[in-house]
């Protein structure tokens, strides 16, 4: 049986730091929300990828390195917050319905 919900050695895979950038996001996004736009949310979803994947991915060094961060941070945080609607509909606005 699986004992540990997340550790180091379940955030150095895809589907680790996929999780633990939708649950970071999910539980701040409601403060995020407040007080900035859509778009801003989009753009705080890569940060916290890509602070992950500089934490717990090793991807090298040098210049390298770095561009494989930021590629890798925006494959995660696509997959995060759900690839098809970023690539489908950039500029969409949410509008709450009154019931």
């Amino acid at each position: 049986m699986y004992n540990e919900l997340m550790n180091a050695d379940t955030l150095t895979s895809f589907v680790g730091l996929v999780a633990g950038t939708s649950l970071i996001v999910q539980f701040t996004k409601p403060f995020i929300k407040k007080y900035f736009s859509d778009v801003f949310v989009r753009f705080y979803t890569f940060i916290i990828a890509l602070f992950l994947i500089s934490i717990f991915g090793d991807t090298g060094s040098g210049i390298q390195g770095i561009l494989l961060k930021i590629i890798n941070a925006m494959i995660i945080s696509m997959s995060a917050m759900g690839g098809y609607e970023i690539l489908s509909d950039p500029m969409a606005t949410k509008m709450k319905v009154d019931r």
